[in-house]
């Protein structure tokens, strides 16, 4: 009888109302890519980057050996070399402004980053951009001479974009790739805010993956963790206007900015192209009290997330080369674990080519469905999307869960599936089977950044 009336139940309510598991979407061109990351050149890298001595933003701009100058002239010679490897697919910029901004930067100093450009095929304005930042420190945050190797923090970060860059400029992708060592991080995150002033000058829709500090797994408390990353990601939007919290604190949205689902994104990519090495979302912008570059991105209304490792020596972090009672300080190439860190490279590599060949995230994205039983969803068409999907989950699950593909359309109704009880969302996919990260609904999920303000008239 109990199997006659569950049977009943499921019959009289339509399929949308059922909970959905997606079949894995495996590209074989992803792995393929994941298995090129190499760790003897990611090692190489930060043994260049650490021979530099320092780093540190203040440091000689005119020797050719030592200073934040030589390493970042260094890091644009490596992005040259790789040009020429692809037959000038990359294009090396470097964007900066000369900056005072007490206390850090007393004296007006010219912060200058190196990117590298490899323009997307068909949608070169949909920018998937990594960062990290080539500066580094010592304990005191003005000492701009003493040796600051920074060999986690944050060479890692930077070899890894260059390794990335080395890896995906063997192919094409729709989507334009920069990768970017910024400088000034240590100094209150300049660099973040010059580049992302840059792309929007350029006109672009931009996605940040910011690694920092991506190759420690003992942790302070000598535990080790090596299969685990954690992707901080901003719960609501940096640039919301008021009006916009008041909408979406009545009708949710607090978990699903767009820098949340590109978090859920990229731990679904996690799952499926790499192997004993997992994701784990963080609903925080940053660490307690802590930032990183990924700030800058996200002030200028970009999607952005923190890539890090999963255990964070504080000993190995913003420290005198130094031996105090036997206990070991500063940010040294032995702190480097070159297997993990050759996990996280891979983890960049699979998230950078899966975004820039799926279509762009849908845009104008709506919901419908107050007191009926139905919810219909609404976008625009994307270019390159041939198909949609259409996910909810219940307000409280951490992932999406159910969805139904939609088809080539722009609206779609769930028979069955109240609004009042899930979240809602909308991806959009390829062709060939790629699919973007998923939308929520209204200006709390776009993941197009809002014009810049109005200056006021004088």
């Amino acid at each position: 009888m109990r199997s006659i009336a569950i049977g009943a139940l499921l019959a009289a309510f339509p399929v949308a109302a059922v909970a959905q598991t997606p079949a894995s979407v495996d590209q074989p061109a992803v792995h393929g890519l994941v298995s090129q990351v190499r760790t003897d050149r990611l090692r190489a890298d930060i043994e260049a980057l650490v021979g530099f001595g320092t780093r540190h933003t203040l440091s000689d701009t005119v020797s050719e050996t030592r200073g934040v100058g030589a390493a970042r002239r260094w890091v644009a010679r490596e992005f040259e070399a790789i040009s020429r490897e692809c037959g000038g697919c990359i294009a090396v910029e470097t964007p900066s402004a000369v900056i005072t901004a007490p206390p850090r930067i007393p004296n007006p100093t010219e912060v200058v980053s190196v990117a590298a450009v490899q323009r997307g095929q068909t949608d070169p304005d949909r920018v998937i951009l990594i960062s990290a930042h080539l500066d580094s420190r010592v304990s005191d945050v003005m000492n701009a001479t003493d040796d600051a190797p920074g060999a986690n923090d944050d060479a890692s970060g930077v070899a890894a974009l260059i390794e990335a860059a080395r890896v995906l400029s063997k192919e094409q992708f729709a989507a334009t790739l920069v990768y970017a060592a910024l400088t000034g991080e240590e100094q209150s995150l300049h660099g973040a805010t010059i580049v992302a002033n840059w792309a929007r000058e350029q006109g672009w829709d931009v996605i940040n993956l910011n690694n920092d500090m991506v190759s420690n797994v003992q942790g302070q408390d000598g535990n080790i963790e090596t299969t685990r990353i954690r992707v901080f990601a901003e719960g609501t939007r940096t640039v919301e206007t008021p009006q916009e919290a008041n909408q979406r604190r009545y009708n949710g949205g607090e978990v699903d900015s767009p820098s949340r689902n590109l978090a859920r994104y990229i731990d679904t990519i996690a799952d499926r192209y790499l192997t004993d090495f997992d994701v784990e979302m963080i609903y925080r912008t940053d660490r307690y009290g802590r930032g990183g570059d990924q700030t800058g991105f996200l002030r200028a209304g970009y999607p952005a997330v923190r890539i890090v490792e999963g255990n964070e020596n504080y000993d190995r972090q913003h420290q005198d080369l130094r031996t105090e009672d036997g206990r070991v300080y500063g940010d040294t190439i032995e702190g480097v674990n070159f297997a993990y860190l050759t996990q996280a490279t891979r983890l960049n590599v699979a998230t950078m080519a899966s975004l820039a060949r799926a279509p762009a995230p849908p845009t104008g994205v709506t919901i419908a469905g107050a007191v009926q039983p139905d919810t219909t969803l609404s976008w625009e068409a994307v270019p390159g999307a041939t198909a949609y999907r259409v996910w909810w989950r219940p307000t409280t699950a951490a992932q999406w869960s159910n969805f139904r593909d939609a088809g080539n359309v722009t609206t779609f109704t769930l028979r069955g599936v109240v609004i009042d009880d899930y979240f809602f969302g909308v991806s959009a996919i390829s062709a060939d089977g790629y699919e973007s990260p998923v939308v929520f609904p209204g200006a709390a999920g776009s993941f197009i950044a809002p014009p810049p303000p109005t200056p006021a008239a004088n």
